[in-house]
């Protein structure tokens, strides 16, 4: 089975405490069945090609099925919308890895 990296990018509106966003992840989606790994947090390159986005989650997951059953998934549901509604901007891009 192929593993899917899904990568979320957040650009947080004014007044936004990534801390918040960060305790959510930690608590909620690492337990979901098929999360292989969770990282999340600033960026830390130093090549400055962030185009406005502050913040990253990145998930693995076993396979395309994994992912298909964490969209749905009422932690990955209150995150999504935690994200949403502190948000400016957010990009979402899996990869097959």
């Amino acid at each position: 089975m192929t593993e899917v990296v899904h990568v979320v990018l957040v650009e947080w509106a004014d007044g936004a405490d990534p801390a918040e966003a960060e305790a959510l992840v930690d608590e909620r989606l690492p337990g979901i069945p098929g999360v292989l790994s969770v990282a999340r947090g600033a960026s830390v390159s130093t090549e400055g090609l962030e185009s406005g986005f502050d913040w990253a989650l990145v998930i693995r997951f076993a396979g395309a099925e994994a992912v298909a059953a964490y969209l749905p998934h009422p932690d990955h549901v209150v995150v999504g919308q935690h994200l949403g509604d502190h948000a400016d901007r957010i990009v979402v891009f899996d990869v097959a890895a």
